[in-house]
């Protein structure tokens, strides 16, 4: 059996979270990254049979039952994953009730999950009945996007067309757009329902004042998501302080998508 420390997705998944700490969307223990992995690939490097304890989840996840998750532990700061990943974050295998998660690694200071699991799991839930492929929700703080919930209108199609507007590929990368929830109590069930609600049919959902959820195939793909949206918001919080004065027209938007073969959210753009 291979050694878990030199796993592919064990490493992937380190170096991810220590480039979102060194870009400073996760201060101090902020975000959560969940990233459901196969069953083969934990065989590879755990005994599957060796449940080291049981966690309570805090609600019924039974519809993924049997399978398997690398999740951030709660507390933890993505600063030192790297260098001790079996403390920071952990492997567990969702019990056949739905109620537990069986730890098969990880949390060895008997720590536990991240207190937005059930939005992460709920997020799963939604998200592989949209796209079987998709196995990551990426929880995180991106400065500028922040900022624009404190100074734009809290609209899902206002906020979405005024990201597609910043940025000549944005409409390519999301396509789909975001939506928006108003500020709610986080590590809540009532949260992580709302955000299951619309990430079923949108990749990325907005936190307002908090941050931003997005949803996956791999770490890549998913980082490249915050990423691209997070630097929409930057360009909007450094053009509106001095005045816009041009902008990507709705025109140009559907020239985009017409290139790039795009399906596009409808009621953003007008038709």
């Amino acid at each position: 059996m291979a050694n878990i420390l030199e796993a592919k997705f064990l490493k992937e998944y380190c170096a991810t979270a220590a480039n979102m700490y060194r870009l400073g969307w996760d201060e101090r223990n902020g975000g959560n990254i969940s990233y459901l992995l196969t069953e083969e690939e934990v065989k590879e490097v755990l005994d599957v049979n060796n449940v080291l304890r049981l966690i309570p989840l805090g609600f019924d996840a039974k519809e993924l039952s049997g399978r398997y998750f690398l999740v951030s532990g709660t507390g933890k700061y993505f600063k030192n994953f790297v260098g001790d990943p079996e403390n920071n974050v952990g492997v567990f295998r969702i019990s056949a009730d739905g109620q537990n998660a069986e730890l098969l690694w990880g949390y060895k200071d008997g720590g536990r999950f991240t207190s937005e699991l059930p939005a992460h799991l709920m997020s799963h839930i939604a998200r592989l009945k949209a796209d079987p492929q998709n196995r990551v929700v990426m929880h995180t703080h991106p400065t500028n996007l922040l900022a624009m919930t404190y100074v734009h209108e809290l609209d899902t199609n206002k906020f979405t067309h005024t990201l597609w507007e910043m940025n000549t590929e944005c409409i390519v990368v999301f396509p789909d757009g975001v939506e928006v929830l108003p500020w709610m109590l986080c590590g809540t069930n009532e949260i992580g329902e709302a955000t299951a609600e619309k990430i079923g049919s949108c990749r990325t959902v907005i936190w307002s004042m908090h941050g931003i959820y997005c949803a996956g195939k791999d770490l890549d793909e998913t980082f490249g998501l915050v990423e691209t949206v997070e630097k929409a918001a930057q360009v909007y919080m450094m053009a509106s302080s001095v005045g816009i004065k041009n902008r990507i027209t709705e025109d140009q938007l559907k020239q985009l998508a017409k290139r790039f073969n795009l399906t596009y959210r409808k009621g953003i753009i007008a038709e």
